[in-house]
């Protein structure tokens, strides 16, 4: 029976990125699909789509509308496709509660912090599920600590880290590390710091990709 692979995979996103949600979603299973040949170590690295959003965020209409020109045609018929590109994966896209876009980098410094913890996957994904399916503000220093707490992670803990504005120059330093690789849209997933795969694949690309990578390595 042939050797299990392992992986380093560098999965840089953001957590207002649909893509990134349902790239997310299809890494994992593609991972399930593979396991007993790859074991994966899956580090979240921090990319900020909007880093001079303002507190409080933004009318996610408005701002789409300002950034890419969409109008609102376009805008439902790329919601629809997202919507069921996602429930493809297994994940819930409640798009009438997606009103606003907020800030995201005090959400990375606890996903540095959960890292730190050993919860940094299941936090990751429970922040990408209070935007994508509540609508919630994931720049709200209550939201953030709240949805640490409910995947095990100490809330009060969280508060802390997030009042005390630690981790601030270690995602500054993470972000600009992945830029000047060339890394300028999201998700991009980096395996053993020499493979791309760009934007939220299929399961499918991401298992056929893995088993190649694997057997080169």
């Amino acid at each position: 029976m042939a050797d299990t692979k392992h992986l380093k995979i560098d999965f840089v996103s953001d957590v207002v990125c649909p893509w990134c949600a349902i790239g997310l979603k299809s890494l994992e299973q593609a991972l399930q699909r593979l396991d007993g040949q790859v074991t994966a170590d899956l580090h979240f690295q921090p990319f900020e789509l909007n880093p001079d959003m303002i507190p409080g965020g933004e009318d996610v209409v408005e701002h789409l509308t300002r950034k890419y020109g969409s109008t609102p045609e376009q805008m439902l018929k790329n919601q629809e496709g997202i919507r069921q590109r996602g429930a493809s994966v297994g994940f819930t896209f409640n798009m009438g509660k997606r009103s606003r876009i907020y800030n995201t980098f005090d959400a990375h410094r606890l996903l540095h912090w959960a890292e730190l913890e050993g919860r940094q996957g299941a936090l990751k994904l429970a922040l990408m599920e209070a935007y994508f399916a509540k609508g919630e503000d994931v720049g709200s220093h209550d939201v953030l600590a709240r949805v640490a707490g409910e995947v095990g992670l100490d809330a009060a803990k969280a508060r802390e880290v997030l009042d005390s504005g630690r981790y601030a120059e270690e995602v500054r330093a993470q972000e600009r590390f992945f830029q000047e690789q060339g890394i300028r849209a999201v998700p991009s997933v980096i395996v053993n710091g020499r493979y791309l795969i760009q934007g939220g694949q299929p399961p499918e690309v991401f298992e056929q990709t893995l088993r190649q990578i694997a057997a080169e390595a």
